[in-house]
């Protein structure tokens, strides 16, 4: 992963994880826990190689849960609201953790030493689905699977207009998806102007990639429109692999939104409606103009106003929100905030 990325989530995972819980809205607390006595986790990180403890590797939680992950704001990585570093033993324990359904996404401090990883049952995975699900229980200590951290590979490639062949500069290339911000700019991997990206640090395993540039409709790797989809990426260790996207035009989803004050930096977000992963996001004036695919299902959310963000219909929550079907004809979907 670009040394931009590493360094602003080392920084932040270790303080504004542990600390933003009680602050959090309540969508971020992963629902159906029956209890706000929070638990711990703990695991331990070791080279696999050789099965020395490594220090300063940061983990965060990453929920199971559709509703908790679709709580990200702007400038936010999609990885839940908890998470912790490992100590110079490679002890690594995360307290005030709600209790609820997680996966472990691990980052390494030295990516040119050890690669990223999703934390299986025996090792490490790229894909998140295949990460175990560790369950925290309120007032106890959850143990995770130990952490076997691999050395890192790297992924180039070029993206392209899939209807014309032109390379497509400054498109967000993420492994995590995440909501950028309209000021700070982005964080994360992105094409130049010559359409070219680099990704290093992952840890070799089999990656799926996401791609998101204006104009154009957010994909995964291979063209595809959910995670579950994706066409993997295979990183090998201090190897270099090769990922290229086009990408398509999409159908048109637009709206009006009628609010008293617009708030500076407002936005709509698109999320999977099944598995809450983010799917699009456009900045708002009059009104806002996403892409995406035919065949999604999407909720919308704006975050438009000074208040709380509303999602599609005046819906509660993620869980309550209409979902709005993506065919090839252009969709309108109005947001009124007065």
């Amino acid at each position: 992963m670009s040394r931009a990325l590493l360094r602003h989530l080392t920084a932040t995972v270790a303080v504004a994880l542990l600390v933003v819980e009680a602050a959090a809205p309540a969508a971020a607390r992963t629902p159906g826990s029956g209890s706000s006595t929070p638990g711990q986790v703990r695991t331990v990180v070791r080279d696999a190689a050789t099965g020395a403890p490594v220090a300063r590797a940061c983990a965060a939680l990453v929920p199971t849960d559709a509703a908790a992950l679709s709580a990200v704001t702007q400038g936010e990585d999609q990885l839940g609201r908890y998470g912790g570093c490992s100590d110079e033993q490679g002890v690594l324990l995360t307290s005030d953790v709600a209790p609820g359904t997680y996966r472990l996404l691990v980052r390494p401090y030295d990516a040119t030493v050890h690669g990223w990883q999703w934390v299986g049952r025996h090792g490490g995975t790229g894909e998140r689905e295949r990460a175990q699900v560790v369950h925290v229980r309120a007032g106890t200590v959850t143990n995770a699977p130990a952490v076997r951290l691999d050395p890192p590979g790297t992924v180039v490639g070029v993206v392209t207009d899939a209807a014309t062949g032109a390379p497509v500069p400054y498109a967000l290339v993420m492994v995590v998806p995440y909501v950028p911000h309209p000021k700070y700019g982005d964080h994360g991997p992105m094409t130049d102007e010559e359409g070219r990206y680099t990704i290093t640090g992952l840890g070799p395993y089999h990656w799926p990639v996401q791609f998101a540039a204006s104009g154009f409709a957010t994909v995964w790797s291979g063209g595809v429109g959910t995670r579950a989809q994706a066409r993997t990426v295979r990183v090998r260790a201090q190897q270099t692999a090769t990922l290229n996207q086009a990408l398509p035009a999409g159908t048109p989803l637009t709206g009006e939104v009628r609010v008293d004050e617009l708030a500076t930096y407002a936005q709509v977000v698109a999320f999977d409606a099944v598995t809450g992963d983010l799917a699009g996001v456009a900045d708002v004036g009059d009104g806002y103009g996403l892409r995406l695919l035919p065949g999604q299902r999407v909720k919308l959310r704006c975050d438009c106003s000074y208040a709380q963000p509303v999602w599609h219909r005046d819906a509660a929550g993620f869980d309550a929100a209409t979902s709005v079907r993506i065919r090839r004809a252009p969709r309108v979907v109005d947001f009124d905030l007065r």
